[in-house]
């Protein structure tokens, strides 16, 4: 099953980068362009530059923010900025974190960093349960081919009901933390260090057994497994380009938060709100809402209706601007097994992808391809920030969701069954550049 080790992580030098929160950054594709200039200015050596470097004017089919990317990366080696660790070791991580929503609540979320084989999906070791896009993987596959590093963080879970593993963690943990930083979001995280060979043993042991399920990073894996198919059909071995860096948390822990990634459509040719609504009917028990103010304080409480109207069964937002506002339940008399007939049980009731089939294709006809490739959606985690792309014209309509549930993530994902792209938020997210996994650190794994 799952094949776990301990590597020498690189890491910033702590007496040359003493404040790590200017370095570190989030996963490369949650850094919005305010993010990525806030970034910048921050350090000279934040990560940015090489995860997400910017694009120049003079920039050629040749990469050059790929080739800036590794001369970054290479030069703060030589430079000291970033060091190995003297030991191959295991990670602990912890999060503790306040989860958005209403009420709010505080949260912690433990797991731990170290190295996992890759296995190839048909294995049935490592599962997605997530849809992948083409451009994502392009774009890391060529920053993967000239750093040969991976920076990020794959977050992946797995299933201990005894909770053997996070004991063992709990154990072996030394009390003083290895790292810790608190990130724009206000989430601590901190990072322990395990060298102990006998404390490492019984960890990989505990975890031959597992099966997994990626979380977060799916492109990212898939990218990892193309590089290393690569590297296979260059070299009779490359055995780093064998193994990828990964978080790992217990499905089991109270710690997981999965927000919702709400729907905003755009360049439909005639999108008429009282049509959307007539058409609804047929499938939905449409309540309108009157007008208000687009507030913090409005949208988290239809976002607290939205939620207790889950509780009963299938339900979604529709906000059109100008204070065009409707929750839409599904109908209990509707033939939901017939209408998607095609699809295993398992997934007939999972909103976001009754939301795909029921209103983007069958009401909005969205053509799938086009959802796969973007040309009529975008997405965003917060309700007022997409109210402000329709009040400003860069989308004609916002269709909220309900979290999925992570027991609909794991019994999907388990059968082999994916739901579509960015079914799931997992909040917080891994901080990028706490531990890098270079592959060829000249002191090995």
């Amino acid at each position: 099953m799952a094949e776990i080790r301990p590597f020498r992580a690189l890491y910033y030098n702590p007496s040359r980068i003493p404040e790590l929160g200017n370095v570190v950054t989030q996963p490369y594709d949650k850094i919005s362009t305010e993010m990525q200039a806030r970034y910048y200015r921050s350090s000279p050596y934040n990560l940015v530059r090489v995860i997400r470097g910017q694009v120049h004017s003079e920039d050629n089919p040749q990469n050059n923010v790929y080739l800036r990317a590794s001369r970054s990366f290479r030069d703060w080696i030589d430079d000291g900025i970033l060091i190995s660790d003297s030991k191959p070791a295991i990670y602990p991580y912890v999060q503790e974190y306040e989860a958005p929503g209403w009420p709010a609540s505080k949260k912690v979320r433990r797991g731990f960093i170290a190295l996992c084989r890759l296995e190839d999906y048909s294995a049935k070791v490592i599962h997605p349960h997530e849809q992948t896009l083409s451009a994502p993987k392009s774009d890391r596959l060529e920053l993967l081919k000239v750093t040969r590093a991976h920076f990020g963080q794959i977050f992946v879970l797995y299933s201990d009901s005894a909770g053997l593993v996070d004991s063992l963690l709990a154990e072996r943990t030394p009390p003083q933390p290895w790292e810790q930083v608190t990130d724009e979001y206000q989430t601590v995280h901190t990072v322990w260090r395990i060298a102990e060979p006998q404390a490492i043993h019984q960890i990989v042991a505990a975890m031959a057994d597992k099966k997994l399920v990626i979380a977060d990073g799916h492109h990212r894996y898939e990218t990892a497994l193309a590089y290393r198919d690569s590297c296979r059909s260059r070299a009779a071995s490359d055995l780093p380009a064998e193994y990828v860096m990964m978080t790992f948390v217990r499905m089991e822990t109270d710690g997981l938060t999965i927000l919702p990634t709400h729907r905003l459509v755009r360049g439909l040719p005639a999108f008429d709100w009282s049509d959307f609504l007539f058409q609804a009917r047929s499938i939905f028990e449409v309540e309108e809402f009157p007008a208000q103010d687009v507030t913090n304080d409005w949208a988290s409480l239809f976002l607290e209706r939205l939620a207790q109207a889950g509780l009963r069964g299938p339900a979604f937002g529709a906000y059109a601007g100008r204070g065009r506002l409707a929750l839409l339940r599904l109908r209990s008399d509707y033939g939901l097994e017939s209408a998607l007939n095609s699809l295993p049980s398992t997934l007939r009731r999972i909103d976001v992808l009754l939301l795909h089939r029921l209103i983007l294709e069958h009401i909005l006809r969205i053509d799938p391809q086009a959802v796969r490739d973007e040309r009529n959606l975008t997405y965003h985690r917060d309700f007022l920030a997409a109210a402000a792309a329709i009040a400003q014209g860069e989308a004609q309509l916002c269709l909220l969701l309900n979290p999925t549930p992570v027991q609909a993530v794991r019994d999907n994902a388990f059968a082999g069954l994916t739901l579509p792209q960015k079914s799931t938020d997992f909040y917080p997210k891994l901080l990028t550049g706490l531990a890098i996994y270079w592959l060829d650190n000249p002191a090995g794994l």
